[in-house]
């Protein structure tokens, strides 16, 4: 942290020391008599303070609490609508890391028959004011990114993001998926395809704590 912070300063510095060359560079001429307010450029202790809020875990992070813990896992995936969906068992151990800004979600189950390991990330950006999740697992090769926001009461997180389908061609595909607290040691988990602006379901996960 002290490296980053040194880094950070020494960055902060070099652009205060470029700044009044680049608006010299960049100012369109002015007529006698036009007066425009003044930008001053903001203070290197201005500056640090906005990166230390930005970068210090708050409130919209401690919601994500509810997720910590070990989990069992039962799955429902509708891959057929006129079929029942597929139906699987797994784990699920989040923890938070890098100091309570993300949590990290090591899964491991089963898809379509055979054994399936994930891996997820999420967290909350303070400067956009949103929660973010990253996603990865061994049924392809792509990462799933997603954005989203948690109610008022803090109980149900509703995440959107694009996603391919190697299977029937289809890339950036809108996908919503909303987790359901239910109560402290129960989360219901569920994944919806939206098409035409209507959601259709593709999974269910139930996370129940051990």
């Amino acid at each position: 942290m002290k490296i980053h912070a040194l880094s950070y300063a020494v960055l902060t510095a070099a652009a205060l020391a470029l700044a009044p060359n680049l608006v010299a560079q960049d100012k369109p001429a002015t007529k006698v008599g036009d007066k425009k307010p003044a930008t001053a450029m903001p203070t290197e202790e201005e500056m640090m303070k906005k990166w230390e809020e930005s970068a210090t875990p708050g409130p919209a992070h401690k919601l994500l609490d509810q997720f910590i813990g070990e989990w069992n896992v039962a799955s429902k995936w509708w891959m057929d609508p006129a079929a029942p969906p597929m139906e699987s068992k797994g784990t699920s151990s989040a923890r938070w890391i890098l100091g309570g800004r993300f949590i990290q979600d090591d899964f491991n189950g089963e898809f379509m028959g055979k054994p399936l390991k994930g891996l997820g990330l999420t967290g909350y950006d303070n400067f956009k004011k949103k929660y973010n999740s990253f996603w990865a697992d061994e049924g392809g090769t792509a990462m799933f990114t997603s954005t989203g926001t948690a109610s008022a009461d803090g109980k149900t997180f509703t995440f959107t993001g694009p996603m391919d389908d190697p299977m029937t061609g289809e890339k950036d595909k809108n996908i919503k998926f909303v987790i359901k607290m239910e109560s402290k040691d129960r989360h219901v988990f569920e994944m919806f395809d939206v098409v035409d602006g209507k959601d259709k379901r593709m999974a269910e996960m139930i996370y129940t704590r051990k």
